[in-house]
């Protein structure tokens, strides 16, 4: 597999355009077919472009005025088509949601949690979703009175959360070298259960957000702070 067959497969495993014809089956089917070197490496390229044109436009546009529909990364699903729900409604906390003390925390999800040097020790530490065995699926950690949250989830089979961002500035980004999504400014953002069904009860108002995997666990850093300082803080993790 040469550099760009791998930057297609990588590009599809996290785009997926609402509506937009199935381009990589095509071109995985194009694969398939006994063809010289110089005749599919040209198709290939071609459906390349076509998709960067669709995720990646030229100067600093939005995502959400390239692709009208989902995106999906790190166990987080970005909506930009659909309108988010009013506001007014108090949001429910996460399924099965309590406080514990970081060593607690620890003990109780499946993954490891890391600190960001940046912030130092959270102020409170939440967990939720317990499965039958006791293991948590989210792990929470809150700074400046809960202003800034930090998630940590394995995010990498299910969707864990749902962001309505409509509207919102979500944008591609990097943390230590490796993919991100930016999203500048509120959105509505909702559970997603084992189930896969967006609990709409716990819907609420979402501040600008970063997100990221790191060692194969999915992050999502929410507060009143900038790109540059969200990135800050992710490549300080632990």
């Amino acid at each position: 597999m040469d550099d760009l067959e791998r930057e297609l497969r990588d590009l599809a495993a996290w785009l997926e355009p609402a509506g937009s014809p199935d381009v990589t089956a095509r071109v995985r089917a194009r694969l398939a077919e006994p063809a010289p070197r110089r005749r599919w490496r040209y198709g290939l390229a071609a459906a390349l472009a076509v998709l960067l044109v669709v995720a990646l436009p030229p100067g600093r546009a939005a995502l959400a005025d390239a692709v009208a529909g989902l995106l999906r990364f790190a166990g987080v699903v970005v909506d930009t088509s659909s309108t988010p729900p009013p506001p007014g409604c108090a949001p429910s906390p996460l399924p099965g949601q309590r406080p514990v003390t970081l060593v607690e925390a620890q003990r109780q999800v499946r993954f490891p949690i890391r600190v960001p040097a940046r912030l130092g020790a959270p102020e409170r530490v939440l967990v939720a979703d317990p499965d039958d065995a006791g293991g948590h699926r989210v792990a929470s950690l809150l700074y400046r009175g809960g202003a800034l949250r930090l998630d940590a989830f394995d995010g990498a089979l299910d969707p864990v959360f749902h962001k309505q961002a409509a509207g919102a500035d979500v944008t591609f980004t990097q943390v230590r070298g490796d993919f991100a999504i930016w999203v500048g400014g509120p959105h509505a953002l909702a559970y997603v259960d084992r189930g896969g069904t967006v609990r709409v009860a716990t819907a609420r108002l979402s501040a600008a957000t970063l997100i990221w995997q790191h060692a194969g666990v999915s992050y999502r850093l929410e507060g009143d702070l900038g790109r540059d300082e969200a990135i800050g803080i992710a490549g300080s993790l632990g």
